[in-house]
């Protein structure tokens, strides 16, 4: 018997190849049989004996084999898978076919990373980027880097401006909730020392040119308040007062700062010698201060489209700075006629004082364009680079967050403008040595009653500062209740307290206030709150009446007193 022929289904043990072949050949040999016996023993056999010679007729041969493997076929033997061969070493190493748990549908699913012959993932082979896509990407990066670029460079810049305004701190500290309270004296209160100099910068320069002048403190203010009880007072000094002694022969408090500071390089050194010296003048001490540039008057009040003032007096200064204004008009004032009255002190009242007054309204002006004023960002930027090149201060940035908090829930009504000269004078001009100065009304350099003034104005109790005139009537039959009501008033620390009989009438309510004024809001409230009333127009003080006091207080018929 051949050995390579196959008997039986077995197949020859020469080549493992050859014998999958052949018994697959024999299947499709017997499937075909039954439809074309010759063409399939023909076909069959000349691939089963492919080194066999034509002359030995193979076929014949392979027929008779196909015949005896019949009744196998009618055993359906079960499908032989054929391996996939491997003809080489890198053929076995090719990646397989890798499978993944799918852990929601309980699934094995093709994996869609190759795995190599060691089972390990292999890494996808990437995908060459365009040159469209390598353009774009190289643009979006150069425009974030331009972005993070100018963000630094914007932080920078407000930082500076804030370096410039305050004594420390920085942009993030206006993103936190903390307010820092501000420094107080042994009172309890806070005082400031505003002070400003002329020109359009901190250099003086107006037009093309530099003046001399540009140094001189053209305003001086002290602004005090009580962050308990919101009292605010605002006080101006003359430029002019007679000091002790400068760095000139003329000897002006408005040198003070530019002595300290000639070299324009040292704010700081000029400013504190400043608030030495008021603080000398005026016996009170100074926790900051807060020195503008009036020049930047023009663009802060045209940033804000404008101020609104209303004055206590007429101003007609023709010749100086055009300046023409008529008490109790309100005008809406734009930055150069702003800048114009803030040195008005030609044709005014009272010279140099009238000119701090008109001062604090442009100030309470500009405060309240704030508050009501929509501001863009555009606005606020302007007004930071306004106020970063024009603008210095002692405060941190916390505390003028506090000052702002306290300026927004104030009400500006309400605030004191403390005067040396109304009601009572107590400055007055001189010249000496064919110079003229503004000096105390005792004499140059006797403060003693200005320094008492001041602290009583600076007080934070409204019956010292405002010092208000009450008449304690008696409307009963009962003697003596007025008198006694005047000891308790006094020994609550009112100071003028006078007493008398009220008109016969029948006075049911055990006190009746009334009120003859707008100006003493403090004691009015005070007073309110000790007898449990609320004070009463001056157009219902019954006949008879003197009404020359601030306040009237009528005891009625009650068995009770309250104090």
């Amino acid at each position: 018997m051949d050995k390579n022929k196959s008997i039986d289904g077995l197949s020859s043990r020469r080549s493992k190849t050859a014998t999958t072949s052949s018994v697959s050949q024999k299947t499709t040999k017997a499937k075909t049989t039954k439809t074309t016996k010759k063409p399939a023993t023909k076909t069959t056999a000349a691939k089963t004996t492919p080194k066999k010679s034509p002359a030995k007729k193979p076929t014949a041969k392979t027929a008779k084999i196909a015949k005896a493997a019949k009744p196998v076929e009618a055993t359906p033997q079960k499908p032989v898978i054929t391996p996939t061969p491997t003809s080489s070493v890198e053929d076995f190493l090719k990646p397989v076919q890798a499978f993944d748990f799918d852990e929601q549908s309980g699934e094995l699913k093709a994996s869609t990373d190759p795995i190599n012959h060691k089972g390990k993932k292999m890494k996808k082979e990437k995908k060459p980027v365009s040159k469209k896509r390598k353009i774009i990407t190289r643009t979006i990066i150069t425009i974030l880097s331009l972005l993070l670029i100018a963000a630094i460079v914007f932080v920078f810049w407000i930082n500076g401006k804030i370096g410039n305004m305050t004594n420390e701190g920085s942009i993030f500290d206006f993103f936190t909730e903390t307010y820092d309270p501000l420094k107080t004296d042994e009172n309890g209160r806070t005082n400031i020392l505003a002070f400003g100099t002329s020109g359009y910068d901190m250099e003086g320069t107006e037009g093309d040119s530099t003046h001399d002048g540009a140094q001189l403190t053209d305003s001086i203010m002290v602004i005090s308040l009580n962050q308990e009880t919101g009292d605010l007072a605002m006080l101006s000094l003359p430029r002019d007062l007679k000091v002790s002694s400068t760095c000139t022969a003329t000897g002006k408090i408005n040198e003070i700062y530019w002595c300290n500071n000639m070299d324009g390089n040292n704010d700081k050194a000029g400013a504190e010698a400043l608030m030495q010296e008021v603080g000398d003048i005026l016996g009170i001490d100074f926790q900051y201060y807060a020195h503008l540039n009036w020049g930047s008057l023009v663009s802060i009040v045209d940033i804000l489209g404008g101020v609104t003032v209303t004055l206590d007096e007429d101003i007609e200064d023709y010749t100086y700075t055009g300046a023409v204004f008529q008490a109790g008009v309100p005008y809406t004032l734009d930055g150069a006629q702003a800048l114009g009255l803030a040195r008005a002190r030609h044709g005014t009242t009272s010279g140099d004082f009238s000119r701090g007054a008109s001062q604090q309204k442009i100030l309470i002006g500009i405060k309240d364009r704030v508050f009501e004023k929509d501001l863009s960002v555009s606005d606020l930027l302007g007004l930071l680079d306004t106020l970063g090149n024009n603008f210095t201060s002692n405060f941190s940035v916390n505390e003028l967050k506090t000052i702002a908090h306290f300026t927004s829930e104030f009400n500006f009504d309400d605030m004191r403008q403390v005067s040396l000269i109304e009601p009572e004078n107590y400055m007055t001009t001189a010249t000496i040595n064919g110079i003229s100065y503004v000096v105390p009304i005792g004499g140059a350099g006797y403060y003693n009653a200005i320094q008492e003034y001041v602290a009583k104005m600076f007080s934070s109790d409204p019956k010292v500062y405002e010092n208000a005139t009450i008449l304690v009537l008696n409307g009963t039959e009962t003697p003596g209740l007025a008198t006694t009501e005047q000891a308790a008033l006094t020994e609550d620390g009112y100071q003028n307290v006078s007493t008398g009989d009220a008109p016969t009438s029948t006075y049911t309510d055990q006190y009746t206030l009334y009120t003859t004024t707008n100006d003493k809001p403090g004691t009015k409230k005070l007073l309110e709150e000790k007898y449990h009333t609320t004070a009463e127009p001056a157009e219902t003080i019954p006949a008879g009446i003197d009404t020359t006091y601030d306040f009237i207080l009528i005891l009625g018929n009650s068995d009770s007193t309250n104090n």
